[in-house]
């Protein structure tokens, strides 16, 4: 996650006020004991795609008090989803949507169009097309955070593997000489 990104949500203060009252909840700071992409939890994923998702649907003149509450709750399924689940039928990316509606429904008073967004963000995986301009953006915010997330710890691996070779061929050069 970039750090720059994170400190403009941080200092926004409207979108703040949209989203305190999301992540100052219980359930929702549980979040964070989840990983989702790597290193990335689901709530600090789930932080980013929310100020994403602010920031367009602000600059278009869309809803985006209801994209940023949508985006921090799209993943708030509260479990590991490498691990198989007892109680889960079929396969974790085509059942988290309603999960996550439905334990966001359960805490939040949520909107017809946070509900579609919700349930909706995984598409195309899943064949339901969003009913709105918003679940869209959704959907494509969510997939720029995993790829971005997954990619800075990748390219963080591959540069440690790129360093010790290179280390290793300097001590066995240096030893050559000697």
């Amino acid at each position: 996650m970039k750090q720059s990104k994170k400190n403009l949500a941080i200092e926004d203060k409207e979108f703040q006020n949209i989203i305190t009252p999301l992540i100052t909840n219980e359930t929702v700071q549980q979040m964070k004991n989840y990983r989702q992409h790597y290193e990335t939890s689901c709530f600090e994923h789930c932080y980013m795609a929310a100020y994403y998702c602010y920031s367009i649907c602000k600059k278009y003149h869309l809803d985006y008090k209801s994209a940023t509450r949508a985006a921090m709750l799209h993943d708030l399924f509260l479990y590991d989803w490498r691990k198989k689940q007892p109680n889960r039928k079929g396969l974790h990316a085509f059942t988290h949507g309603k999960t996550a509606c439905k334990n966001a429904s359960e805490i939040f008073d949520l909107n017809d169009k946070e509900k579609d967004m919700i349930i909706k963000h995984m598409w195309p995986v899943t064949i339901s097309f969003p009913k709105y301009f918003e679940g869209f953006i959704l959907t494509f915010v969510d997939k720029y955070c995993a790829i971005s997330e997954s990619f800075e710890i990748l390219k963080s691996r591959l540069f440690m593997k790129k360093t010790f070779r290179y280390a290793y061929l300097i001590l066995c050069l240096i030893f050559i000489k000697t």
